[in-house]
């Protein structure tokens, strides 16, 4: 019982995560309005601005990953009697989580980077 409800907290951080970073990408997207319109009237490509901001979304997730990572597995003690046919430094079970971590952030910021792709240079410089 204990190991499902923290399986369903789980999820619900991973959740919350993923709509902390769409805000912060579309926060950032946003404000960076002017500098993706000038990249794309001096000729950038979609797949270039796309990539930009999937780019900073990979970042934040890699740096909470590399951050989680350690943490997790110092409190491998304290989880060890809540897991069952899985040892607490399970190597494949940790590149699971990571992948699932660095997919989600790459959903939660296709978003904002399909966004940003579509900015009309002529309205994103008339706007400054």
């Amino acid at each position: 019982m204990v190991s499902g409800l923290c399986g369903i907290f789980g999820v619900f951080a991973l959740l919350i995560a993923s709509i902390g970073l769409y805000g912060r990408l579309s926060y950032s997207v946003a404000e960076r309005t002017g500098e993706i319109g000038v990249r794309m009237a001096l000729g950038a490509r979609h797949s270039g601005v796309l990539w930009m901001v999937l780019r900073d979304a990979l970042i934040l997730s890699l740096c909470g990953i590399a951050i989680g990572l350690p943490l997790a597995l110092a409190s491998t003690k304290l989880l060890r009697t809540l897991l069952f046919a899985v040892t607490p430094t399970d190597t494949t079970t940790l590149i699971a989580i990571a992948t699932t971590i660095i997919a989600v952030s790459m959903i939660a910021g296709y978003i904002p980077a399909r966004r940003a792709a579509r900015v009309d240079p002529v309205v994103a410089l008339r706007a400054e």
